[in-house]
């Protein structure tokens, strides 16, 4: 990243912008903060990274928050806690861009715009109802930073699913991959997995996949105590019990005519008697890595080179498999390393990237991806308070 991040340019066209992305996934584990500078289309500069985990307890809550969101009927509603929980949460996210700018050696100025995705606690496509947790005025208020913010609501208006929204990132990044490379297919591997195939004539297709790590995740904190199988190890002392794989990929998910967006509770960890700990975790891995693959086949074409993204990566398991069963399909696997890009940072990138698209009107989401009728932009934007 170039030295001049400071710079504060005018809106006009092609000029590049210092936004900062916030994610915090469906693993709940934490705020990812990165940095890029772009002009919303195919420059992509990437800065800086940080990721800040929570702590058990508010995890606790966040999990809670889940319960009870289940009464929202209209988005604005906070039933419960979750007005306090909206409140704590963005400051978290506060206290992560305040951290993020000193490690960084930046100042508030510096940055042109937050993008914030909150915290997903209902997402229920079937009824255009999205809700993530997150005071865009309140972030910005605290910032000093314009941020942009409840980025998938207007999607849904519009008539599309409201998720996923990182494929246009995808297909700015992926100018970088070489022609004999593609079709490529993004694949984000985090709580849910979703994938986005892009092809030289300008296709560009994004959907949920399957699950990703939240039935290992589920399962061995249920059956170990630890909230999630690093690098895959428990499941690599497992073998796959066939009959329990088939019957999660048998789900009509994979079959049904219109791909749809997924909710963490769509697909449940097995029963404990089902499998031993590490049966289950094998079986998942295998699961995680099959659905991919499975849902790969609503595509156009084959892709040639899948790029896998999220932590899922990090799983050994997972990726043995999905570089067995991709191969079977004459298809490569690299991790986003090996693609050059990040895998951990790549979402909040997204979110940084999508600010700045959303500030200049320019579409997030498109009839491939979200099955919107027509491409749209969405977001709201807070401005900070302006310093005398």
């Amino acid at each position: 990243m170039s030295g001049n991040t400071g710079v504060r340019i005018g809106w006009h066209m092609a000029e590049l912008k210092t936004a900062i992305g916030l994610m915090s996934g469906t693993s709940m584990d934490g705020i990812d903060v990165a940095l890029v500078r772009t002009d919303g289309e195919a420059v992509v500069e990437r800065g800086g990274f940080l990721s800040v985990p929570y702590e058990p307890a508010f995890r606790d809550r966040l999990k809670q928050a889940l319960d009870d969101a289940k009464a929202i009927k209209q988005r604005a509603e906070r039933p419960g806690e979750l007005s306090r929980m909206e409140r704590d949460l963005t400051l978290r996210h506060v206290e992560a861009v305040r951290l993020f700018l000193e490690r960084q050696n930046l100042q508030p100025e510096d940055i042109d715009l937050i993008g914030f995705h909150g915290q997903t606690v209902l997402h229920r496509p079937d009824e255009a109802l999205t809700v993530q947790l997150g005071d865009g005025p309140l972030l910005a208020a605290e910032t000093g930073i314009d941020v942009v913010y409840d980025m998938r609501a207007n999607d849904m208006v519009h008539g599309g699913q409201g998720a996923p929204l990182v494929p246009v990132y995808h297909q700015a990044l992926a100018h970088q991959i070489p022609v004999d490379q593609w079709p490529v297919c993004f694949v984000n591997i985090g709580g849910i997995s979703n994938l986005t195939f892009l092809d030289r004539d300008g296709t560009i297709i994004g959907f949920d996949s399957g699950p990703g790590n939240t039935l290992i995740d589920q399962w061995v904190e249920t059956h170990a105590g630890i909230p999630y199988d690093d690098g895959g190890r428990i499941a690599s002392e497992g073998g796959v019990i066939i009959a329990l794989a088939e019957r999660y990929l048998d789900n009509p998910f994979f079959t049904a005519s219109k791909r749809r967006s997924l909710d963490r509770n769509d697909f449940r960890p097995p029963e404990g008697h089902e499998a031993e700990l590490s049966d289950g975790a094998r079986t998942l891995a295998f699961v995680s890595a099959a659905a991919i693959l499975k849902s790969a086949g609503h595509l156009p074409t084959s892709p040639k080179t899948y790029v896998i993204c999220g932590g899922g990566r990090l799983n050994r398991t997972i990726m043995g498999d999905l570089v067995s069963l991709a191969g079977e399909k004459g298809a490569a696997v690299l991790t986003a390393e090996q693609a050059s890009f990040d895998g951990d940072a790549m979402e909040a990138e997204a979110w940084a990237y999508l600010a700045v698209r959303s500030a200049r009107g320019l579409p997030l989401t498109f009839p491939g991806t979200t099955g919107v009728r027509d491409p749209v932009s969405g977001g709201a934007l807070s401005t900070a308070p302006r310093k005398p």
